[in-house]
């Protein structure tokens, strides 16, 4: 059975204060290299058959993000 992997984030024009304390938390714990943390959400779902972009996308459009304040990027399975 396909899976297909789709995440969600912020887009860059929100404020995100999770990716923020964790941003000053891995500065503290001395990992300075680090310069943004952006956190989201990962959906894997199983689909019978060959999956269907379009209906994927509406999907993710509108059940697993809000396209008002965050990005869908979607990664299906390769032949």
């Amino acid at each position: 059975m396909p899976r297909v992997v789709v995440d969600v984030v912020l887009k860059p024009e929100i404020s995100d204060p999770q990716g923020q304390a964790v941003l000053g938390a891995l500065g503290r714990l001395g990992h300075g290299g680090v310069t943004s943390v952006r956190q989201g959400k990962h959906f894997v779902l199983e689909v019978e058959g060959t999956p269907d972009r379009a209906e994927l996308e509406q999907i993710a459009e509108t059940l697993l993000a809000n396209p008002v304040i965050e990005d869908v990027e979607l990664h299906l399975p390769t032949d």
